[in-house]
């Protein structure tokens, strides 16, 4: 297994964050968050994936989140389900064999499973084995089953997953609590993850750097396989611990009806470059080895990750030097800049 061999050799960097990306860049809407963008703009997603290697990504991941039957029948689209998962794998292939990267599937929460209702975990089943089986036929080096609130739920993913003979990180959105929605401790969630067949195990989206980084390191220490840990860019708090309830108090005439800044009144909330990197140093010395970030990310945090890991990604050529800026630098005009501009700066 690819992925399995390069976690021996070291940590794994995926760059995720797709469809919150393109939506900032004009090409999937907030609110149903569905990809249309992989039938519509198919070079947007093609470019987006290439900026994420260059940043330092080493897996091209299809952007087939949400883009399930209950979300693509959310927006009248149901029927281009087989098409537009089958696009967003060749997109992804066709990118990663450019670089060389890992291709992988993609499946998440579902938002029609109920705990202890047999139906809806039958329906949700039904959603990840037709996801699963265009993963298959696209050849991918593993599949990521992510952002599951519900331990059952996420079970239901691994097992298909692995019924398919694919390797698959499985990770777990952990809101206020530290524990799943029907109830199980995050620690003990990711050790039935591991139990039933996942390769990796851990925590994805909901929380940022500041609230996802105390879950760790007891999941490190609970399981035997490789772990994941991919926050949101935003910067959570003990009061809030997941962004979909963080308020930008300074400017609270544009939170949303519901009092929050969830999803396009973040901005002000976002995370810079060294707290990225910050994250990435205290996980690693914790012992997390499958690294990335989810909802909000760019490139440019992507990089910030990669070199905190002790990599130079292609895009590190551009990373800041300021000892060469015409003000802040070293040279002898910076600093003549500096004393003509004096207390003004």
């Amino acid at each position: 297994m690819r992925l399995m061999s390069c976690l021996a050799a070291g940590q794994v960097i995926c760059g995720e964050g797709y469809v919150f990306e393109l939506e900032r860049r004009g090409y999937v809407q907030a609110g149903p968050f569905v990809p249309e963008v992989v039938l519509e703009e198919p070079d947007a997603v093609a470019s987006l994936h290439r900026e994420f290697v260059r940043a330092g990504s080493d897996v091209v991941v299809a952007c087939t989140y949400y883009a399930h039957r209950a979300k693509l029948r959310l927006v009248g689209r149901e029927g281009d389900l087989e098409r537009l998962n089958r696009a967003a794998l060749d997109i992804a292939t066709n990118v990663a064999a450019e670089s060389g990267a890992m291709v992988a599937g993609n499946i998440c929460n579902t938002n029609v499973f109920e705990s202890g209702d047999r139906r809806s975990s039958a329906v949700a089943q039904a959603m990840f084995a037709e996801q699963v089986g265009w993963a298959a036929d696209a050849a991918v080096d593993y599949v990521i089953a992510e952002t599951f609130s519900f331990c059952e739920e996420a079970l239901l993913a691994v097992r298909e997953v692995k019924q398919a003979g694919l390797p698959c990180v499985a990770t777990l959105a952990i809101c206020r609590e530290p524990a799943t929605f029907d109830g199980v401790a995050v620690t003990e969630a990711c050790k039935r993850l591991a139990a039933a067949g996942a390769d990796v195990v851990g925590v994805n989206c909901m929380r940022g750097p500041h609230t996802m980084l105390p879950l760790l390191a007891p999941i490190v220490a609970a399981v035997e396989v490789p772990v994941a840990a991919l926050p949101v860019p935003y910067r959570t708090t003990a009061a809030n611990p997941a962004f979909m309830t963080l308020r930008d108090e300074g400017y609270a005439a544009h939170s949303h009806a519901h009092g929050g800044a969830f999803p396009t009144a973040l901005d002000p909330l976002m995370c810079n470059r060294d707290e990225i990197a910050d994250f990435t140093a205290a996980a690693a010395a914790l012992g997390v080895r499958y690294f990335g970030l989810c909802c909000g990310a760019g490139p440019h945090h992507l990089r910030s990750m990669a070199e905190a890991l002790g990599r130079t990604p292609r895009a590190s050529r551009y990373s800041p030097d300021m000892t060469q800026h015409p003000m802040l630098g070293t040279s002898v005009s910076a600093a003549g800049a500096r004393a003509r501009h004096g207390g003004q700066l």
